[in-house]
């Protein structure tokens, strides 16, 4: 069972004791760090540019072009064989 009672530790002269923070608040965010690789880094536009159109349209016609060729390329096989 636990108590309700307020605890405070014992530290040595000069150190502030170690407070823990509310569940429902967040840690503070460091201010000018540099962006990560994966993070988006300050001051990108919000809207689309040609190399995102570019990449998107990349990943649609790629694998339409590889199954086409995998279907064509199996088509051809087959009728090598003689079938």
């Amino acid at each position: 069972m636990t108590s309700a009672t307020e605890f405070e530790a014992n530290s040595e002269a000069g150190e502030v004791p170690t407070r823990l923070r509310p569940a429902g608040t967040h840690a503070p965010q460091m201010v000018g760090q540099a962006a990560g690789p994966f993070d988006v880094p300050a001051g990108t536009s919000k809207d689309p540019s040609l190399r995102d159109a570019l990449v998107t349209g990349l990943l649609v016609i790629y694998p339409t072009v590889a199954t086409v060729a995998a279907i064509v390329a199996g088509l051809f096989l087959a009728s090598a064989n003689g079938t």
